[in-house]
Order: structure tokens, then sequence, then C-alpha cells
């Protein structure tokens, strides 16, 4: 190999590695202040001093006559049920093991286990959370969805962050235009935000509950996506996910 040709080999990778380290570090600056809003929120809530502006957007949606009755035509509470049934764990699981195992087939095993482990980790992580603060649940409405477990934070909402924008941030690897990217991640963001206000809308859970979800749930995923950055940058996990696929439909 010439010797320009290494100097541009050199140049290339030293830009890559710079590259994938200011995203990585990007990515664990939003970790941490999500994770830092997460724990001041759950001070408050300790405190006591989320419950006047909780109390205040659960009854908004009840019928001030009927507080049994959520606001809305009736197919709008169906809507609600459809969108909470996204954050459950049997849904999540479901999808969470579909993705792992089409990356397992694919050849992308390491892939599919970080699939897993932040799906997973999600689950463990809410149930932790939950155990730790043992917040009863909303007794102000009567509950839309059948609830068993404490009520901070929400673990659909925790569930439904770290698990679909996982599979987002993992699915935008696979398309080459910024615009589809956006709308993957766009389309994680908007059923995390449905499933959370779901679980508000039909009296299971306090607005604060739903927010501390998102937050630990959307630290988790970056958490999970800032790890395999540097895993990829150090030659650990495939760095193109989608290029196995690639390799191999050229092959044919």
């Amino acid at each position: 190999m010439a010797s320009s040709d290494k100097t541009s080999l050199a140049s290339e990778t030293l830009a890559e590695h710079r590259r994938w380290t200011r995203s990585a570090l990007i990515l664990a600056v939003v970790s941490a202040l999500l994770a830092i809003g997460f724990f001041s929120l759950s001070r408050a809530v300790v405190r006591g001093s989320t419950g006047d502006l909780d109390e205040r957007i659960l009854l908004a949606m009840r019928m001030p006559d009927d507080l049994a009755d959520p606001i809305g035509p009736r197919w709008v509470e169906e809507v609600g049920r459809d969108m909470t049934a996204l954050g459950g764990v049997a849904v999540l699981s479901l999808i969470t093991a579909t993705v792992v195992s089409f990356f397992w087939l694919a050849s992308m095993h390491r892939a599919a286990i970080y699939v897993a482990i932040a799906g997973a980790g999600a689950i463990l992580l809410a149930t932790a959370l939950k155990q730790s603060f043992d917040r009863p649940r909303p007794d102000l409405v009567p509950h839309g969805s059948m609830v068993y477990t404490s009520s901070f934070p929400s673990g659909h909402s925790t569930m439904a962050a770290a698990v679909y924008l996982t599979l987002g941030m993992v699915a935008s690897r696979f398309v080459p235009r910024r615009r589809l990217k956006i709308l993957l991640i766009g389309v994680a963001m908007l059923v995390t935000g449905a499933v959370g206000v779901s679980r508000v809308y039909l009296g299971v859970h306090w607005p604060s509950d739903v927010l501390a979800g998102w937050a630990v749930g959307a630290s988790w995923a970056l958490v999970c996506w800032c790890v395999t950055i540097w895993l990829q940058d150090h030659g650990v996990i495939e760095q193109d996910l989608a290029h196995p696929i690639e390799v191999r439909r050229a092959s044919l």
C-alpha cells in the first residue's frame, strides 16, 4: 500500500473515531440529564410536592359530573386501552423477542444481544424502582385497566421509552436517508408518548409517574446506545448493523 494511501486511511480512521466519540459523549450527557431529572422528580414526589398538579391533570381527563367516565366518546377510551397495551410486558416482550430473533438469524449476534439486554434491563429497572418507592395508585377515579403493582414510576412508560426508543435507533441504522431516520425515531417517540398519556387517561397513574417513567426509560435507552457506540468504535459489535444483510444480498 502506498504511503499516501496509508495516510488517507489513517485520517479516515481517526475521523471516524472522533465521530463515534462525539456521539457517545452527547448521548451520555443527555442520559445524565434525564437521570438527574428523574431523581429530582422522585424527591418532589416523596415530599408530596406534585400532589396538587397530579390531581388537577388527572381530573381534567374525566367528565366533571361523572369521574368514572373519561373525557371523549367511547371510541377514544377504547383507543386509550389499545395504546396502553403497547406498553405492556407481553407486547414488549413479543416485539423484543422478534427483533432479537431477526438479528440472530441474520448472523448479527452481538446486535441481538444488545437489544435483548436493553429490553430485559428496562423491565428489571422498572420493577426495581417500583419496589423502591412503593407509591399508591391514584384513588380519585375508577381505574380503566387492571393494575397489580405500585405507581411510581410508570412501568408501562419506562418500558415503552426504553424498548421503542432502542428499536427506533436500531432501525434507523437500516435506512440511508436522514428523513427516514427521523421518521423511525419520531414514531418510536410518538408511541412512547401515547402509552404514557393513556396510563393517566385510564386513571391508573399520576402524571408524575409517567414523566418519571419517560425519563428513566429514555435514559436507559441512551445508555445502552452509548455503550453500543463505544463497542462499535472498538470493534466489539458490528459497526454497521445493516452491513451483513447488504453483503449477503450482494452475493446472491
